[in-house]
């Protein structure tokens, strides 16, 4: 299947040429534009959208799980179908190779076909009866509950994953799931990719047959088009990651409408990695090897960078800096996923360089539109004292911190703010040190890691992928696996409906032969 990359909006099923201006891609590597040129939407265009999607919610919802699993699984289909135009387009507008982002097209696929799995098993739905006692005084109706989706949903493509957190991504895959339209902001430094997995989007519906108005692409550049998307009344809730300052400014245009809604906003996280005694003694040289390969993994260009490390002061730690440092000196600068990033990449080196209470140990050459690798050591003091080297640098670069002892170890834990990940590199000796930072790390970040390092976010059920403010701005929700879905649902209590008036999932003779908690007990009752 080809698609012609046309610029236009898509929005009711059909393209759209914006009326808002326009706008090209750019090629980081070639530092070249690309053709052709995208219309940008005005607000009527992106009231259209969202009245469309409020027009299909009810429609869309009303259909059944085995439906949405269905429809799930063609836009997986078609994403396949796209091949090889799909993924050179990827490569133009982000700079990645292609291995990294075919992987990111499995990882795309693979996580729709997830949520089409949770559909077909159908705990996603939560349901819950509570029999009648009429006998007891005061007497108990019959009650019964299940989850339903919120409504539409506004969700806004990363620019880190042109494919794994954009056009078809988690936000969009759990609010799908879930039965929410969705009107999706595309990210202006991918617009080619964002049109060609929104047009196979568009194909999955009409294969469907679905309400043209479940999916809308929006196009263009600038903040105004989140705001009036994230203002609109038809919408429901926001899916967001980006910066802090973008979620934040998200967040407050939801907070100040006449009904505010929830946005679940992925923002700023440093994601610190412990270096236990034990373990920097026994293998700190192992571990300054892989944490240099996951630093420069993608070009530091993941949420989930360590951009962190503590460890106890002594030779071991200088031991294992100076290890860091040389299998970081050789890796070469590479091309950044857009200029404005590798530019505030290069302001986050410059600052922490200059800083007076911090010595650089890398500081690779780099050059227009790349990021090169930096390491810098500071003490646990004056990172204690300094709040401006809590301060995320989106890129290859990382900060090491030599801590006192463990009580200004566990100090500094204790004044992070939330991150969605922590690491704790350990051995058998470590635990007593590992189970003092345990109940910290837990009030403080979304995923533990021990022996590991966190760029690897599995797409599972198990996963979390968020973690308290600013990590997240909710830390009660996932942006990754199937509990993702959760931030797109909420919970309808039917008190004493008639068999035929309620949902399947409630019926006394469980149709759909779900789990369902009946009296307290788990079961398919």
């Amino acid at each position: 299947m080809s698609f012609n990359i046309t610029g236009d909006a898509l929005i009711g099923g059909v393209a759209v040429k914006g009326n808002g201006g326009s706008f090209e891609a750019w090629d980081p590597a070639a530092r070249a534009h690309i053709a052709p040129a995208f219309h940008m939407v005005d607000v009527a265009q992106i009231d259209a959208a969202c009245r469309l999607a409020q027009a299909a919610f009810d429609p869309f919802r009303a259909t059944s799980d085995a439906q949405r699993a269905d429809f799930l699984d063609t836009i997986a289909a078609q994403i396949g179908e796209l091949g090889d135009e799909l993924i050179v387009r990827a490569m133009t507008e982000s700079g990645l190779p292609r291995a990294r982002l075919e992987g990111e097209r499995g990882r795309t696929v693979g996580q729709l076909k997830l949520f089409a799995g949770l559909l077909r098993e159908g705990s996603w739905t939560d349901a819950r009866i509570d029999s009648a006692l009429p006998e007891r005084t005061p007497p108990r109706p019959d009650l019964r509950l299940r989850m339903i989706g919120l409504g539409p949903v506004a969700v806004f493509a990363a620019s880190n994953f042109p494919l794994a957190f954009s056009v078809a991504g988690g936000d969009t895959a759990s609010a799908l799931a879930a039965g929410c339209p969705v009107v999706l902001k595309a990210h202006s430094a991918h617009p080619g990719t964002s049109e060609l997995v929104a047009r196979a989007i568009v194909k999955a519906i009409e294969i469907c047959q679905l309400p043209a108005g479940v999916f809308a692409l929006l196009t263009g550049t600038g903040n105004g088009i989140g705001q009036a998307l994230v203002a609109h009344p038809a919408i429901q809730a926001v899916g967001f990651t980006g910066s802090r300052s973008g979620g934040i400014a998200l967040m407050k245009v939801a907070a100040e409408r006449a009904q505010p809604i929830p946005v679940y906003a992925e923002m700023s996280s440093i994601n610190p990695v412990f270096v236990l005694p034990q373990a920097l003694a026994a293998r700190g040289a192992a571990i300054a090897s892989g944490f240099a390969a996951s630093l420069t993994m993608g070009v530091g260009q993941f949420c989930t960078n360590p951009g962190l490390v503590l460890g106890l002061e002594g030779a071991d730690f200088t031991a294992f800096a100076a290890a860091a440092a040389e299998a970081l000196a050789p890796a070469p600068a590479a091309t950044m996923l857009t200029a404005g990033i590798a530019s505030s990449y290069a302001k986050g080196v410059a600052a922490l360089a200059q800083h007076a209470d911090v010595t650089p140990l890398v500081q690779n050459a780099g050059e227009e539109g790349k990021g090169a690798a930096a390491l810098f050591v500071t003490s646990g003091e004056a990172f204690l004292g300094k709040h401006d080297l809590r301060d995320e640098v989106f890129g290859p670069a990382s900060l090491l911190v030599a801590c006192r002892d463990m009580d200004q170890l566990l100090a500094i834990t204790e004044s992070l703010e939330g991150q969605l990940t922590a690491t704790l590199q350990m051995d058998a000796g470590d635990v007593i040190d590992a189970r003092r930072l345990l109940p910290v790390l837990e009030r403080r970040v979304g995923r533990i890691l021990a022996n590991g390092f966190p760029t690897g976010v599995e797409v599972s059920t198990a996963m979390v992928h968020g973690g308290p403010f600013p990590a997240t701005s909710d830390g009660r929700s996932t942006s990754v696996g199937t509990a993702a879905i959760n931030r797109f649902l909420r919970p309808v209590s039917y008190q004493n409906l008639p068999q035929d008036l309620l949902p399947e999932s409630l019926r006394d003779d469980n149709p759909l032969g779900i789990w369902r908690r009946h009296d307290g007990v788990l079961g398919k009752l």
